[in-house]
């Protein structure tokens, strides 16, 4: 069977981004023996760039492809890093958890219009804590090497609810 259409995917994978002064990639994310990334395939769970990549393959076939920043997570944008009133962090007794607002934590936020949003911290001053809501993995190119371990016709249910459900997927 081959991926197509809407079916259930499993592969195991490793995630690697090229160096920015040299070839040399460091590993990002690597599926753990034995325990695939398993989903819906078709319906706009995973980078498009990441499904195209895979479809006509079937289980036992190898891959090996690379996705451009700009077709992964996107390229890097200043106007996504932004000055925040460190008043915006005090607590309701005047205080700032300084285990939550720390270098390089990421914390959850909400902009004016109530969307969520994670943002890293980069510096902390006196007056402002400059966060960046960049995804993690913007501006970074993208390679992937990996084998497809399992390609199936999804349940009804899993059709109707639109992710994989049992091993490897959602539990309800």
């Amino acid at each position: 069977m081959v991926i197509d259409g809407k079916k259930v995917v499993s592969v195991s994978y490793t995630l690697s981004t090229p160096g920015k002064l040299t070839d040399a990639e460091t590993v990002v994310e690597k599926t753990d023996p034995g325990v695939p990334l398993v989903w819906l395939y078709g319906v706009g769970s995973m980078i498009p760039d990441f499904e195209k990549n895979l479809e006509g393959k079937k289980a036992g076939d190898f891959f090996d492809f690379r996705i451009s920043a700009a077709n992964g997570y996107g390229l890097y944008d200043e106007s996504h890093v932004a000055q925040i009133p460190l008043d915006a962090f005090r607590g309701k007794d005047g205080t700032i958890d300084t285990t939550m607002v720390k270098l390089e934590n990421i914390l959850p936020m909400m902009d004016n219009e109530g969307n969520h949003l994670q943002g890293v911290v980069k510096e902390i001053s006196l007056t402002e804590v400059k966060m960046d809501f960049n995804h993690p993995m913007a501006g970074k190119d993208l390679h992937f090497i990996g084998k497809v371990e399992e390609v199936r016709v999804p349940s009804s249910e899993e059709l109707e609810h639109g992710h994989v459900h049992g091993e490897g997927g959602h539990h309800h």
